[in-house]
């Protein structure tokens, strides 16, 4: 019914405006990164590009808000204000694209129609980014905006330079540092061209491939829907780069079987939820974010990657053992061999979907081609494959091309949204100097102590990436908060990486955890304890950029031999605290035995460089602790009869 009611919405005149500003907002940013303008002989500022990309997303918010009646979950129709305000960003955007020479020229002056627009479009974009992520980011970007008309006032650390309320208007609107900068520039290329290669993977067959594999590698084992889960949502999420499209896609299917082998309500959406948002710290893709962090950070893409291996691999460990180990405390069996497809007609069927990444890989490395150029590489070979072979009964037509154009856009512009409010706060932080002082403000608040200043930004990533897009979150968190990690000392892209993972980590986390949310929804379980046990599932996320930050071998920067034992001890220690946190190592474990291997865990998870020349003494002795908790419990299991496997139907 409720399908039903979102395709009648999308046939609605309003629905199909929609539709068509969404499709041409694709479009226009395929365009841009194939360069195709420029090809053709034509020049024009990367800023008329950005002000076409922003009307269009305010004029689809304006639209899809007033037409889902004020509340995301409703349908109405989009009223005469919501038409009035689509068409007055459409149309001052518009203008600013035509205008923007003369503009940019004239902005020392303050001409009037470039103060009249800068005021609109700051107005516009702060009531698109309200419809778009509710008020949290608006109060952000007002706080910042009316501080820097007022810090010159402020004694001490915090004073900044004055600035005329008409001339900071007019500088966030037109300035290169503001509305139309960096962030919106990455939102509306990179970003676009990988949702929209998800978005043609999808439509191709990929997500059914990707089902499919997981079903045949890892039904055949104890708790195999939830392994099915870890291993599909994580494929899958890497690339849709929008974890509440990715819980969609895959929790609908993945979801229900969890419940039906005898899975929780709760832990089956715990699960689905984390394994998809951890797609977007998965390597290669990263959800997009890992060419995000490499034109900020001005690093190779290949280093961003290789960075982020092992805190991804962590992570899935964690949640890898604990649906096992959940699975065997509640005895719950395999997948029916009739519901496990074969694996050798699987991979038949399906390794052509290794192309569109090769595709993406030999573009970025053998070709240097900028990131969203090889996405169109990917999105191309994905195509092809969809419009030739497809996956079993999935083949894509020339309308799925064009869906595929109407749902990146659609998509997207939430992202556009935060984007633009990162342009305005930039904007005030670097006119008003606020940026520097803001700095060296949070590390005095540390007091010296990296430690307590990492405590105070995990705090300020969470808070602040509560219900906003994963994208949008580390492209906020890199203006707000990397920049005083890095001014004290830490490891530029420990700091990023720090800052994507606790920001990340919002989708899933209390009061606001929305992926958390769109998972219990699926499973028809009570939101706040999915969120809970989402946490629990995901704990890895929350402790490894801690440990990351001190000690860069598990970022694999530094001694190979330190490395190696950093990265064995600590998968260990994670199984450890996992079995600590299910309560079952071979059989239950109770509360003594739990605190036990918890503590062999941390002692195991401990990397060089945090507990100095007696890291590896403490690593031995949790390693030592370790197998006597885990001989112990072997013998004890042996002596026990084999329990029946367990199904329940949900």
């Amino acid at each position: 019914m409720e399908q039903d009611v979102k395709s009648a919405a999308k046939r609605s005149p309003t629905g199909v405006v929609v539709n068509v500003l969404a499709g041409i907002l694709t479009i226009a940013a395929v365009v841009q990164a194939a360069s195709i303008p420029s090809r053709l002989g034509y020049s024009y500022y990367t800023e008329q590009f950005l002000a076409v990309m922003l009307g269009l997303s305010l004029a689809i918010i304006f639209l899809v808000t007033g037409h889902r009646g004020k509340g995301r979950g409703e349908t109405g129709r989009s009223s005469l204000l919501d038409w009035t305000l689509s068409t007055l960003g459409l149309g001052l955007s518009f203008y600013v694209a035509l205008a923007y020479p003369k503009l940019v020229s004239q902005a020392m002056s303050l001409p009037w129609d470039a103060l009249v627009v800068g005021i609109a479009l700051f107005l516009l974009v702060l009531e698109g980014l309200r419809r778009a992520v509710g008020w949290t980011l608006v109060i952000v970007v007002l706080v910042i905006g009316g501080y820097g008309l007022i810090g010159h006032l402020v004694p001490g650390a915090l004073q900044t330079r004055e600035v005329a309320p008409q001339r900071l208007a007019v500088y966030l609107a037109f300035d290169p540092n503001g509305l139309l900068g960096l962030t919106l520039n990455v939102a509306a290329t990179v970003v676009v061209a990988f949702v929209f290669f998800g978005q043609l993977l999808l439509r191709s067959g990929g997500a059914d491939f990707f089902n499919d594999i997981a079903m045949a590698t890892m039904g055949r084992k104890r708790g195999g829907a939830a392994k099915i889960s870890i291993m599909a949502s994580g494929l899958f999420g890497s690339i849709s780069g929008v974890v509440v499209s990715n819980i969609v896609a895959t929790g609908v299917v993945t979801i229900r079987l969890m419940i039906r082998s005898g899975f929780r309500r709760t832990t089956a959406g715990a699960v689905e939820a984390v394994a998809s948002t951890g797609g977007q710290i998965a390597p290669p893709v990263m959800g997009a974010v890992a060419f995000l962090m490499a034109d900020i950070l001005q690093r190779p893409y290949a280093e961003i990657v290789v960075a982020a291996i092992v805190p991804a691999l962590l992570y899935y460990v964690a949640l890898f053992v604990q649906a096992d180990l959940q699975a065997a405390k509640q005895n719950i069996k395999p997948l029916e061999l009739d519901d496990i497809p074969p694996t050798r007609n699987v991979l038949s069927r399906g390794w052509v979907f290794i192309l569109p990444f090769a595709a993406i890989v030999t573009a970025l490395f053998w070709f240097n081609q900028p990131a969203e150029t090889a996405a169109l590489w990917g999105g191309g070979a994905a195509l092809l494959i969809g419009l030739t072979v497809g996956y079993g009964k999935t083949r894509m037509g020339l309308r799925d091309l064009w869906s595929a154009a109407v749902e990146a856009g659609r998509s997207i512009t939430d992202i556009i949204m935060i984007s633009a409010a990162a342009g305005f706060i930039i904007g005030v932080l670097s006119v008003t100097g606020l940026g520097f002082a803001a700095t060296f403000a949070l590390v005095d608040l540390g007091q010296g102590s990296v430690f307590l200043l990492l405590l105070i930004s995990a705090l300020a990533c969470l808070i602040l990436g509560m219900g906003m897009p994963t994208v949008g979150v580390y492209l906020l968190l890199a203006v707000l908060i990397a920049p005083s990690l890095v001014q004290s000392g830490v490891e530029p892209i420990a700091a990023h990486l720090f800052i994507f993972y606790l920001g990340m980590m919002s989708m899933v986390t209390p009061p606001i955890g929305i992926g958390a949310f769109f998972a219990a929804a699926i499973a028809k379980a009570s939101p706040m304890a999915t969120a809970w046990e989402s946490m629990r599932f995901g704990w890895t996320a929350y402790i490894v950029p801690f440990l990351f930050v001190f000690s860069p071998a598990l970022l694999l920067m530094g001694d190979p031999s330190e490395i190696v034992l950093a990265v064995i001890t600590a998968v260990i220690g994670v199984y450890a605290i996992s079995a600590a946190f299910v309560g079952w190592l071979h059989g239950p474990a109770g509360p003594m035995r739990r605190v036990l291997l918890g503590l062999a865990g941390v002692a195991l998870l401990l990397p060089p460089g945090i507990g100095g020349s007696h890291t590896i003494w403490i690593n031995g002795a949790g390693f030592l602790a370790l197998i006597c908790l885990w001989v112990l419990a072997r013998r004890e299991h042996a002596r026990q009869p084999e329990p029946e496997h367990h199904q329940q139907q949900g």
